[in-house]
């Protein structure tokens, strides 16, 4: 399902996305102007994921020794790499 939306642009603007019409970078005006609200919003949900592990973490900081398990288990998996020679 869509819905349709009027908005009103600065003329500035529609001329930017005409540019990128013409360019070949969207095919129609509403293609470019439904990959930048795309962008925008997923820029958005990330910003809230970062916001909410950032509360995580003030919450339950990391104590010694789960940094020291977490270094183990990265030396180890290196460690267990099939490594190839290079020189």
């Amino acid at each position: 399902m869509t819905t349709q939306i009027a908005v009103k642009l600065p003329d500035e603007l529609v001329s930017e996305i005409d540019r990128l019409v013409e360019g070949g970078a969207f095919a129609s005006r509403s293609q470019a102007i439904r990959s930048g609200l795309e962008a925008m919003v997923a820029g958005r949900h990330r910003l809230e994921i970062d916001r909410q592990f950032h509360d995580a973490a003030a919450r339950h900081p990391e104590t010694r020794e789960d940094i020291a398990d977490a270094t183990r288990l990265a030396v180890d998996a290196i460690r267990d790499e099939p490594w190839e020679r290079w020189w």
